[in-house]
């Protein structure tokens, strides 16, 4: 069987501009052969589904999965009992009542202190914002050693940085190349943190069940998994609202709406595009014979626009009933640990943007990336 749209498609065009390509694949080759990705690439819902709940055939355990070269083992890159090992320690700060009693005061509070910090007249978005709030919440649900309070400028600049170089070396994993010599320094520079956790901490507390490498390892994806989740969420549902008149007066004229809108935002424009898995055996899928071994990589942007589960799949629909049922916080074992508290910061973040007077782009702006999709910057000025 060949894959002539799979065949075709580049790296460029997925970062870039992914959707023509990807409805494209959908409709003809829904498990298609990308060359550009020496792999498999899912991008039907129904298909996408099934490959991230069936950890028996499609796993992320494999020596070549991307954040395991990266950062090493962690609840991310394992499966069956050691994902629930990994994972478990971490759980308990991210359930729903944790989330509410816990991170409500931090974030409203950490949102006012950024605003207040913000320059009326000019302001980028997601290094001035969006970054900084979410590097406080994770680095204080971890516990790391120097964030008793919220994060200073320095601080957060450090965090960022160490976050960036880890996402970038990942998305050249993804992209075929190796990991970067900077991904390795920030993770070092991580585990010389994670080392010191405070007493009682979260960190502290998963030491007793877990390794040193495997609490730096398991501190990293939750870092940046976090940090990236909510600055993608935060800053592609401002430029959503802010790029089309209408659906803000309606959020605006009616609160109740943001809810939906955060979660039709990350439908449209999920904030990590993609996932991959490995075929532990032969299978068949959506028509296509993948061999054990397989690379497997799940579109998640690709799936959230399938036509067959949501209307107009391209248009943002702030009333669309069924916004929630997409895939942007992944399904099945690997669902996102911290989905409630980034839907959480986000619905606080944003509502206090929408407050302010005049809010407006000062420069265009779209989301970019392989991976991890967002504006590489979002100007804005209010009155």
């Amino acid at each position: 069987m060949t894959f002539p749209i799979g065949a075709g498609v580049s790296l460029a065009e997925l970062a870039e501009d992914p959707h023509p390509a990807l409805g494209r694949l959908r409709g003809a080759e829904p498990v298609s052969w990308l060359p550009a990705l020496h792999g498999w690439l899912v991008t039907r819902f129904d298909l996408a589904k099934r490959v991230m709940t069936d950890a028996a055939t499609f796993t992320v355990d494999d020596p070549r999965f991307s954040t395991k070269r990266v950062v090493g083992p962690s609840m991310l890159s394992t499966d069956g009992a050691e994902h629930a090992r990994h994972r478990e320690p971490f759980v308990p700060p991210f359930r729903p009542a944790p989330v509410r009693e816990r991170f409500t005061a931090l974030v409203d509070a950490e949102v006012a202190r950024l605003v207040e910090r913000m320059d009326p007249a000019g302001a980028e978005l997601r290094s001035e914002f969006a970054g900084p709030l979410a590097v406080a919440v994770v680095a204080d649900a971890l516990g790391l050693d120097g964030f008793d309070e919220p994060a200073e400028a320095a601080e957060a600049t450090a965090v960022l940085s160490w976050y960036a170089a880890i996402v970038d070396s990942v998305s050249e994993v993804t992209a075929g190349a190796a990991p970067t010599a900077a991904g390795a320094a920030a993770v070092a520079e991580l585990a010389a943190t994670v080392s010191r956790p405070r007493p009682g901490s979260l960190l502290a507390d998963a030491a007793g069940g877990l390794t040193e490498p495997e609490v730096v390892s398991n501190a990293a994806v939750l870092m940046f998994g976090g940090i990236d989740t909510t600055e993608g969420m935060i800053t592609n549902l401002v430029l959503h609202l802010l790029s089309r008149k209408e659906t803000l007066d309606a959020v605006r004229a009616d609160p109740t709406l943001l809810a939906n809108a955060i979660e039709e935002s990350i439908r449209l424009e999920p904030a990590a595009a993609v996932l991959d898995r490995y075929a532990t055996r032969d299978v068949s899928l959506g028509g296509a014979t993948i061999a054990r071994g397989d690379l497997v990589t799940v579109s998640i942007a690709g799936a959230n626009r399938d036509p067959a589960v949501f209307a107009d799949p391209d248009t943002f629909d702030v009333h669309r009933p069924n916004a929630r049922a997409s895939l942007a916080f992944a399904k099945g074992p690997h669902f996102c640990i911290g989905a409630r508290l980034a839907r959480m910061e986000t619905d606080i973040a944003v509502r206090a943007l929408l407050e302010l007077p005049g809010l407006r782009l000062t420069r265009p702006a779209a989301p970019r990336g392989l991976v991890f999709r967002k504006p590489a910057a979002l100007h804005v000025a209010w009155d």
